[in-house]
């Protein structure tokens, strides 16, 4: 049986039993933690129900996210903040070019998309997340910036870089005609400025916390509804 906070889908055999778990289940999203827990039911006491005997039901909350971000490039201070952002309430696609250089045992809210030309991803991105962009390529790195500036309204696009970098970058982008409001979007460098560190975790963690102080996104309320459909494509095993 699948609780979200409108509805239900699918049964445990309705009377007060399915009452009781669906309000306790309701409980665990408010939490907006990821959890488990078993509880017991002995019918006639506990579910007040004359047919006797108990049940067993196992709880598993799975909330959305506050966060989602979107990271371009796998290299050494990307895979320390992931190791960070894994653990914080954050949905994150990564992405990178070369497959091999993914771990091989990834954190449940991440997934990774090795890809020909991580521009190509720009097209599923939407307003509702915040992204980062530190490939291992600088002509890379401009594509992307450019791509994401003229085509979503991601409201953060984090590049990593110096000084040097940003002002190159901005140049040719005003040339390309984006206003001054879109290039207000792209941060570089990254990081909160008073982290002095160069080592790739010390970066991560500025800039980790860069983007967990940022105001949440304005229109990433949690979806009111939800089919179905989009319950079994959730839990496919082929996920």
């Amino acid at each position: 049986m699948v609780v979200t906070e409108l509805e239900t889908f699918d049964t445990i055999g309705g009377g007060e039993l399915e009452f009781n778990v669906t309000k306790n289940a309701r409980k665990m999203l408010e939490k907006r933690v990821p959890v488990q827990q078993v509880e017991h039911y002995p019918l006639a006491t506990k579910a007040n129900q004359c047919c006797g005997g108990s049940v067993t039901v196992l709880l598993e909350s799975f909330p959305v996210p506050q966060n989602r971000i979107t990271i371009f490039g796998a290299g050494h201070v990307a895979k320390a903040l992931i190791k960070i952002l894994s653990q914080c309430d954050t949905r994150i696609d990564w992405i990178d070019t070369r497959a091999e250089i993914f771990p091989k045992e990834l954190p449940g809210n991440v997934k990774v998309n090795p890809i020909n030309d991580p521009v190509e991803h720009v097209e599923a991105m939407t307003s509702d997340e915040r992204c980062l962009v530190m490939t291992h390529d600088h002509h890379l790195d401009y594509r992307l910036v450019s791509a994401i500036l003229t085509r979503t309204e991601v409201d953060f696009v984090g590049l990593i870089g110096s000084e040097t970098k940003s002002k190159r970058f901005i140049s040719k982008l005003r040339k390309e005609g984006l206003s001054d409001e879109d290039l207000a979007r792209c941060v570089c460098p990254i990081g909160l400025s008073s982290v002095k560190g160069k080592l790739p975790m010390e970066i991560a963690v500025s800039v980790a916390a860069q983007l967990l102080s940022l105001d949440p996104v304005a229109n990433s309320d949690l979806k009111p509804a939800i089919s179905w459909k989009e319950i079994r494509a959730a839990f496919s095993p082929s996920l």
